[in-house]
């Protein structure tokens, strides 16, 4: 376990509990591991306390990426060439896309994909005025299942999936993997996607980021349990719980949990959660990794590995991969 359209399409985080949904909660819930999938963090208050998050000192993955986006990905898009479709599943705020709308040449279309409709709608009205050129077609959909692509005006030529910010790091290895072969079945034949990973370092260092001494990690978990309250009708006491983000070295991953300070008991849906003392609810994984385990998950989704951009100290990579087989390591024939 590791907790995780037409345009425009209806919203399933935004709308009133379906069934579906509420039983998914429930069955993380009641499970002997409580667990939550990421993807409720990322309501509207939650996607602008993930905006904080990236600025925090401690937090080097988003500045780290962007300076590796801004050194490199402006030469590889406008090789490209005209007519790419660029694709962004959960896209939230767009602010490291910026670096390739900006270089991309008549490019067909950008897909923003989002789980929160009314972020989402906001981003995508920001982004047609700053770039009145490009054709902004946004889906309202979970990424982690199977949704519609709109089709653009201008036919695209070649597909770019970009996944940037070390999401993938949220899944486990079998679900990351799978969660690889949908972008290389949206990227099609000749297309191509963006990886941002993050590597293995210290751990105090990995600690540090999700742990930092603003608290705004802090609150950004606990807003997941504010959100079950505001649109499930649940009561969690939210001082009843504590944030906490160790790393363990053993699945090579930051785990953040929301922890009990105390046994308790908080309703959902009908149902009673009951909490002792020190338990928790597990609400994100996140794996580092090396170059050669994240080749080998590409290749087990019929990805290769084109080309590796990193930072001087080798914290992060924005991993570029080909669909099917191809060289590992090095191939630049874009």
């Amino acid at each position: 376990m590791s907790p995780n359209a037409a345009a425009l399409s209806p919203d399933p985080a935004a709308a009133p509990a379906s069934d579906l949904l509420l039983a998914e909660i429930l069955t993380g819930l009641m499970a002997p591991q409580k667990y939550l999938y990421p993807k409720y963090f990322y309501d509207q208050h939650g996607s602008e306390l993930f905006d904080r998050i990236c600025e925090l000192p401690e937090y080097y993955l988003a500045r780290t990426e962007q300076k590796i986006l801004e050194a490199h990905a402006p030469r590889f898009v406008r090789k490209l060439g005209p007519g790419i479709r660029l694709v962004e599943p959960g896209s939230g705020s767009s602010l490291k896309t910026h670096v390739l709308l900006e270089a991309l040449v008549a490019p067909a279309a950008y897909v923003p994909v989002d789980i929160s409709r009314s972020h989402l709608l906001a981003v995508s009205d920001s982004l047609v005025t700053r770039y009145p050129c490009i054709e902004i077609l946004p889906v309202c959909a979970d990424f982690t299942q199977p949704f519609e692509l709109p089709e653009p005006t201008i036919p695209n030529r070649r597909t770019l999936v970009f996944f940037p910010g070390s999401t993938i790091g949220n899944f486990d290895r079998a679900e990351a993997i799978e969660l690889m072969r949908m972008m290389a079945r949206i990227a099609g034949q000749d297309g191509l996607v963006m990886i941002g990973a993050d590597l293995r370092k210290s751990p105090a260092l990995l600690e540090a980021a999700y742990n930092d001494a603003a608290g705004v990690t802090a609150e950004f978990n606990l807003n997941l349990l504010a959100r079950l309250n505001r649109e499930y009708g649940a009561d969690f006491d939210l001082d009843a719980f504590e944030h906490r983000a160790p790393w363990v070295e053993e699945d090579s991953r930051i785990e953040m949990h929301l922890v009990s300070r105390r046994a308790q008991r908080a309703h959902i849906g009908g149902a009673e959660i009951a909490f002792e003392a020190g338990e928790s609810i597990w609400t994100e994984s996140c794996h580092k990794y090396d170059c050669d385990q994240f080749a080998a998950m590409a290749a087990a989704a019929r990805l290769n590995v084109r080309e590796i951009w990193m930072d001087d100290e080798r914290r992060f990579s924005v991993q570029l991969l080909g669909v099917g087989a191809g060289d590992q390591h090095g191939e630049q024939h874009f």
